[in-house]
Formats: C-alpha cells, sequence, structure tokens
C-alpha cells in the first residue's frame, strides 16, 4: 500500500531504516550499561585526571630528526645510501620512490640534555627545552598514512577517509560543555604560517554527530566568530523574538518529523546568541599583563600569529572550554629544511613553551592534557639533490616524535624508541589509535564505550582497534 504524501505520519524508508538502527543500537547500548551497573563488566571506567585539552597541532610533519629524535650514526653516515636491510622493502612516496639512491641525511642542528629528567631536545627549541621536565615525548609514533591529507584526516577524526567526527567533536558528544556560553569544541588556526598544505573545516566537523557538536573557528580581527553580531537594525530583544519564535516553530517540526538535527540547530543559534556577550570578553586580551606577553613573545601582540593563539587558547581554557586545537602550517620541507623548519620552530618555540608554563602557574596543567605533533614524521634519507647546506626530507609515517604534558602524563619521560637511522620503531609501539584511546582514557572515558548509532552499526574515535598507552601514565 502506497503511502498517503499528506499524511504528517508517514514512514519513508529513510525513517524506517533510521528507526530500526537507532532501536538495536539503543538495545545493545541499554544492555551493555545494564552489564555494567551490575558489576558484569570487566573493563572499569577509568579515572578522569584531565577535564581538558588542547592539541598543538604542527601540520606537514615535523622532523623527528630536528626536534626530539637525535641519531649521531645518521650524521655519521650522511651521505651514504639507505640499506635495504633497513628499509625492507617497505613503500615510498612518489617524491622519492624513483630515486636510485636514497642518501642518509644526518640533522644540521645540534642536541641536549635538559632539566634534571636530561631529555634531549633540539637547539631549535631552546624555550621548549626549558620545560623539558614537565613533557612526555613519544618517539614511537606510526600511522600507516603516508599523504597528508589521510594522514591528518586520520590523527582529527580516527579514520583515514572523510566524514568522521573530529576529536573534539567526540569529547563535546561524550562530556559535554563546561560552560554553557562557548562552544565546547573551538579551533584556531596561525595566520602567520605558511600554506603549503591545505586545511579543510571537516577537520573539525561533528561527522555523524549532532552538528552542535562541531568545532567553531575563531579568527583574527574584530569579528572573531563570523556572522555572529546582529545586523544593523536588528536589536538583541528582536533576536531574542526570534529565537523564541524559530523554537516554537521547531519543536512543531521536531514532533512531526522526528529529526534530532531540529535540536542541534536550534541549540546552535541559542549558543550563538549567548556568544554574542560571551565571546568579546574571551577574546579581548588587552587586560593581560606585560609579564605575561612577555612569556608568550611579542608575536602574541600580533592578532593571529602562532603564539597569540597559544595565549587564547589558555583564556579559552580557563574559561571551560573543553577542546581547543591550534593548526600552524609550513612543516612540509621536502627541500630547504635547514632554513624552513628553524623558522618553524622560531614561530612556534616560544608559544608552546609558553602555554604549558601558563597553564602550570595558573593551577590548570593539572587538569588540562597538552599535546603537540604533526601527522607524521619525515625520512632519514634526503629527498632529492642534497648538499653541504640544504636539503630535504620525504614524508614518513613508520616513526616520528610527539610529547604529551600535563594531566595524568609522565613527565620528563620518554616513551619508545627508534632504530639508530630513525627508520623503524624498536619499541613501544604507539598508533593513532593507541594516542585517541590514551587521550580519552586520561579524560575518564573507555574509548570502546564512547560509540555513537549509525548506519546500522556503532562507531566510535578508535573505530576497531586502539589500546591505552601504560607507559606514558604518570
Amino acid at each position: 500500500m502506497k503511502p498517503d504524501p499528506d499524511d504528517r505520519f508517514a514512514w519513508t524508508r529513510r525513517r524506517v531504516l533510521g528507526a530500526s538502527a537507532l532501536g538495536l543500537g539503543r538495545i545493545a547500548l541499554g544492555s551493555a550499561l545494564a552489564a555494567s551497573a551490575t558489576g558484569q563488566s570487566s573493563r572499569p571506567k577509568p579515572v578522569a585526571r584531565a577535564k581538558r585539552v588542547v592539541y598543538l597541532f604542527q601540520a606537514g610533519g615535523p622532523s623527528q630528526f630536528e626536534t626530539f629524535d637525535p641519531k649521531p650514526l645518521l650524521k655519521e653516515k650522511h651521505g651514504e645510501p639507505l640499506p635495504d636491510s633497513v628499509r625492507q622493502g617497505q613503500r615510498l612516496t612518489g617524491m622519492s620512490g624513483n630515486q636510485a639512491v636514497l642518501p642518509l641525511a644526518g640533522s644540521f642542528t645540534g642536541f641536549a640534555r635538559h632539566g634534571s629528567s636530561g631529555l634531549w631536545v633540539s637547539d631549535l627549541l631552546p624555550k621548549t627545552a626549558e620545560i623539558a621536565d614537565r613533557l612526555c615525548v613519544v618517539r614511537s609514533m606510526h600511522t600507516e598514512a603516508i599523504n597528508h591529507d589521510p594522514a591528518i584526516t586520520f590523527f582529527c577524526t580516527g579514520h583515514q577517509q572523510p566524514g568522521r567526527p573530529s576529536m573534539g567533536s567526540w569529547l563535546s558528544y561524550g562530556l559535554g560543555s563546561m560552560n554553557a556560553n562557548l562552544p565546547a569544541f573551538i579551533v584556531l588556526v596561525s595566520k602567520d604560517a605558511p600554506r603549503d598544505q591545505p586545511l579543510y573545516s571537516r577537520l573539525w566537523g561533528a561527522g555523524f554527530l549532532p552538528s552542535e557538536h562541531q568545532g567553531v573557528q575563531f579568527r583574527a580581527g574584530s569579528e572573531a566568530v563570523l556572522y555572529l553580531k546582529n545586523p544593523d537594525g536588528v536589536s538583541a530583544d528582536a533576536r531574542r523574538a526570534m529565537l523564541d519564535a524559530l523554537a516554537k516553530v521547531d519543536g512543531d517540526a521536531r514532533r512531526e518529523t522526528h529529526d534530532p538535527e531540529i535540536d542541534a540547530r536550534l541549540a546552535q543559534a541559542e549558543m550563538a546568541f549567548r556568544m554574542q556577550t560571551s565571546v568579546p570578553d574571551a577574546t579581548d586580551v588587552s587586560k593581560e599583563s606585560d609579564e605575561t606577553f612577555a612569556l608568550y613573545g611579542d608575536a602574541a601582540r600580533t592578532p593571529g600569529t602562532y603564539a597569540a593563539n597559544c595565549l587564547l587558547a589558555r583564556r579559552m581554557l580557563e574559561r571551560g572550554v573543553r577542546f581547543v586545537q591550534l593548526f600552524h602550517q609550513g612543516w612540509d620541507q621536502h627541500g630547504g629544511l635547514p632554513a624552513g623548519i628553524t623558522n618553524q620552530c622560531r614561530q612556534t618555540d616560544q608559544g608552546s613553551a609558553a602555554l604549558v608554563t601558563d597553564l602550570a602557574r595558573r593551577g590548570l596543567l593539572d587538569d588540562t592534557l597538552v599535546v603537540w605533533g604533526g601527522e607524521f614524521g619525515r625520512t632519514a634519507y634526503c629527498q632529492g639533490k642534497m648538499t653541504a647546506d640544504d636539503y630535504g626530507r620525504d614524508h614518513h609515517p613508520r616513526c616520528f616524535s610527539i610529547w604529551m604534558a600535563g594531566a595524568g602524563v609522565k613527565p620528563g619521560h620518554v616513551h619508545g624508541a627508534t632504530d639508530d637511522l630513525g627508520y623503524n620503531v624498536v619499541s613501544d609501539p604507539v598508533h593513532v589509535h593507541d594516542l585517541h584511546a590514551t587521550m580519552l582514557h586520561l579524560l575518564g572515558i573507555d574509548h570502546e564505550q564512547l560509540v555513537f548509532p549509525h548506519q546500522g552499526r556503532y562507531f566510535r574515535l578508535t573505530d576497531v582497534a586502539g589500546s591505552v598507552v601504560r607507559g606514558v601514565l604518570a
């Protein structure tokens, strides 16, 4: 029987499939919750060490050889071909895969031990070296993705293909907001970074989660959030009356269509209304002290720079924003590595260190997780021609370095190791899924339990993999 198109309760194919999938999901979730409540679950709920996260994403892939993983043997064998026994037939990108010889490239910069922990830090990062005893460096990160877009998408969403919810969206969905007047997930993109690899808004999108959980990008300038201000001639009272009318209309539509996205859109409209007063206050740094600006550096006085965004991130975190993600592009040095990475470090070193220091002195680092890193590392060999003072490195997903600081991670600690040439992980490997599982664990979430029903099955940030990296936990 064909349904009456005028019947407001007509069951469309989409509604039938959607309702049945959600129904099965609720049944499964109910069973899991019941098992947990009755003690049948063998997985104890992790104790939350962190309330919030700030992720300093260095887009393009920083070289571990010039930052946190010194390799004296690589420098000693500079110019010699990469042994086949080390490469073991692993795939290369099309940018260096056609080279007849892959000459090893030692680092042009030096390293030194810092702090009571004796953590090795590159000479290019003097300010980061000053907080060495607060850092937990992971040298054994690895990923399957060898090109930028899938690699960045993997780190931001837990999957190489676009369409999945981002890290911050999962946290917004799972933990909610700590400040009703600001988004739970805020994104800041450096305006002073090279635009070598593009960034897409889907990297902080909500995917199939309700759209209210997507990240909100704050921009430099007089209007931090686009289209937040009322148009000329529209007063705050008029906007409030409009939202009240919209809520009534949307309420009627929600009861008829049972579409949860209606609630999400209304929640976003209400948040935008509250942000009209909260955002100007949160982004006004005019009352920050000269001491604070000195900590972050002169660049912090220029809105939109990496340093300014680090300062802005601290202001968001102290106001209860759950997840702040900074993006700084320009780490993709296929050529001109010495000059390129020196400039990148100069732009980001002081701001990153200042943020950690500032959080600590305000008592926020104890329950804030700070993560620094890119989407993959760089090769131990030179891509293309190598001269005495200039060369480049190709993408390398097999092993690279990141660091974490703050809530629940071991300070002054190095986790994992790579071989003497920095080509393969030799101990304690950490996959992208493992990093996500560990981040959620520190936030008090079992990564296998934070799920959302979609297209007939449960999805999660860690997909169907991931283990908590116990070795980095304090």
